[in-house]
Protein backbone atom coordinates (compact mmCIF):
# COMPACT_ATOMS: atom_id res chain seq x y z
CA UNK A 1 0.00 0.00 0.00
CA UNK A 2 2.57 2.04 0.69
CA UNK A 3 4.43 1.95 -2.35
CA UNK A 4 1.35 3.33 -4.66
CA UNK A 5 1.78 6.41 -1.91
CA UNK A 6 5.50 6.72 -3.02
CA UNK A 7 4.74 6.62 -5.96
CA UNK A 8 2.26 9.34 -6.16
CA UNK A 9 3.96 11.18 -4.08
CA UNK A 10 7.73 11.34 -6.40
CA UNK A 11 5.10 12.47 -8.86
CA UNK A 12 3.73 15.54 -7.23
CA UNK A 13 6.72 16.71 -5.84
CA UNK A 14 6.47 15.33 -2.11
CA UNK A 15 8.92 12.53 -0.10
CA UNK A 16 8.21 9.25 -0.19
CA UNK A 17 9.68 6.64 2.10
CA UNK A 18 9.52 3.71 -1.06
CA UNK A 19 9.46 6.05 -3.95
CA UNK A 20 13.25 4.24 -5.22
CA UNK A 21 11.26 1.39 -5.63
CA UNK A 22 8.97 3.15 -8.47
CA UNK A 23 9.25 3.17 -12.08
CA UNK A 24 8.69 6.21 -14.01
CA UNK A 25 6.06 4.50 -16.19
CA UNK A 26 4.06 3.79 -12.74
CA UNK A 27 3.98 7.34 -11.58
CA UNK A 28 2.78 8.48 -14.81
CA UNK A 29 0.26 5.60 -15.33
CA UNK A 30 -1.54 6.93 -11.83
CA UNK A 31 -1.16 10.77 -12.06
CA UNK A 32 -3.63 11.49 -14.29
CA UNK A 33 -6.09 9.20 -11.69
CA UNK A 34 -4.62 11.03 -8.42
CA UNK A 35 -5.20 14.36 -10.00
CA UNK A 36 -8.78 13.74 -10.98
CA UNK A 37 -10.14 11.56 -8.54
CA UNK A 38 -7.73 12.31 -5.10
CA UNK A 39 -5.98 15.75 -5.87
CA UNK A 40 -7.39 16.77 -2.03
CA UNK A 41 -6.36 13.62 -0.26
CA UNK A 42 -3.57 14.65 2.39
CA UNK A 43 -0.63 12.77 1.85
CA UNK A 44 0.76 10.58 4.55
CA UNK A 45 -0.70 6.91 5.94
CA UNK A 46 -1.51 5.26 2.60
CA UNK A 47 -3.98 8.11 2.18
CA UNK A 48 -3.70 8.39 -1.30
CA UNK A 49 -3.55 4.95 -1.93
CA UNK A 50 -6.92 4.31 0.03
CA UNK A 51 -8.65 6.93 -2.30
CA UNK A 52 -7.35 5.45 -5.77
CA UNK A 53 -8.62 1.89 -4.41
CA UNK A 54 -11.56 3.22 -3.45
CA UNK A 55 -11.69 4.90 -6.93
CA UNK A 56 -10.64 1.54 -8.63
CA UNK A 57 -14.07 1.08 -11.37
CA UNK A 58 -13.22 4.75 -12.61
CA UNK A 59 -9.22 4.58 -13.21
CA UNK A 60 -7.70 4.11 -15.97
CA UNK A 61 -6.47 0.56 -17.54
CA UNK A 62 -2.76 1.17 -16.33
CA UNK A 63 -3.47 2.86 -13.16
CA UNK A 64 -5.79 -0.10 -12.20
CA UNK A 65 -3.06 -2.38 -13.09
CA UNK A 66 -0.54 -0.13 -10.75
CA UNK A 67 -3.04 -0.43 -7.83
CA UNK A 68 -4.14 -3.99 -7.83
CA UNK A 69 0.04 -5.49 -8.06
CA UNK A 70 0.31 -2.80 -5.69
CA UNK A 71 -2.19 -4.63 -3.19
CA UNK A 72 -1.60 -7.76 -3.71
CA UNK A 73 1.55 -7.02 -1.91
Amino acid sequence: MRLVFGLLAIGIGLSGGMAAAQTTAEREACMPDYQKYCSGVAPGGGRIFGCLAKQLDQLSPACKKVVEAHAAK
